[in-house]
Formats: structure tokens, C-alpha cells, sequence
């Protein structure tokens, strides 16, 4: 087996907040908007919104109603600690920089190396969506 990931789903505390941050979002790391669906579930209790690629499916779910008021921690047993989508160049990890700001994403780091996680080369930023969920832009351009 190779180490792939076919789709990823993450639970946000509110829809009505996220839905436009991550349609704003998503094209910016190269999810075509054509390619959103949304479907609701009642009898579970679910919402979601799904941006497809061929290499990777995003989406973005609501909470089952107890779980509305939780907040958000990535330190949580079962919690997303973070997430990296991987980048081509440095020149992109900036560019992202500045639209990520003007979609309402709170930069948590600016663009920079990283020494300190890796060896030298290692060129990432670092955001938060409007609930507090880390993602990361990286570009490893190791020597």
C-alpha cells in the first residue's frame, strides 16, 4: 500500500461561518470551486460541504448538536493538531501569505524557514481558520 490520503473531513462548531471562509480558501490551495458539493442528512444529524480534487477530497462537517458548544482544542485526544498542504515554491508560500489575510484567515506564523522542526530548507506559514483550526502552507526545498 502507499502511503496516500484519498479524502480528509473535518467538524466545525458552526457552517455558517466556515462554509464562506473555506469557499474563499479551498481554490487558493487548488480545489476548483466547480467541484464543491453539500448534501444535509437529518437523521444523523450531519451537514456537509465537500471540495473535490483529483489527488485529494476536502471537507468541512457540522457537529452533532450536544458537541455545538465545545470549543475547539488541537491538543485533544482525537483532535487535528494541524494540517500541511505542500507547496511548490517559496514564491507561492508568500503569495498564499497575502491572500490568506484578505480572506479573514488569522496568520498564527508569517513565512520563514524552520529550522528548528527540520534540517535547513524547510519554508512553511502558519494560519487559523475563523474557529481556531492550525493549517499550515509548507515548502521543503531540502540541500
Amino acid at each position: 500500500m502507499k502511503p496516500v490520503i484519498d479524502h480528509i473531513q473535518i467538524t466545525v462548531r458552526d457552517m455558517s461561518v466556515a462554509v464562506p471562509f473555506y469557499d474563499r480558501l479551498m481554490p487558493l490551495l487548488g480545489f476548483d470551486p466547480a467541484c464543491r458539493t453539500a448534501a444535509t442528512i437529518d437523521e444523523h444529524e450531519f451537514q456537509v460541504v465537500e471540495y473535490s480534487h483529483p489527488l485529494l477530497a476536502f471537507a468541512i462537517t457540522s457537529p452533532r448538536s450536544a458537541f455545538e458548544q465545545d470549543s475547539i482544542n488541537r491538543r485533544k485526544p482525537g483532535a487535528l493538531h494541524h494540517l500541511a498542504f505542500k507547496s511548490e515554491s517559496r514564491a507561492e508560500v508568500n503569495r498564499l501569505h497575502a491572500e490568506l489575510k484578505s480572506i479573514g484567515a488569522t496568520i498564527v506564523a508569517p513565512p520563514r524557514e524552520y529550522p528548528e522542526y527540520t534540517p535547513p530548507g524547510y519554508y512553511a506559514l502558519f494560519f487559523k481558520d475563523p474557529e481556531g483550526i492550525k493549517y499550515e502552507i509548507v515548502c521543503a526545498e531540502f540541500a
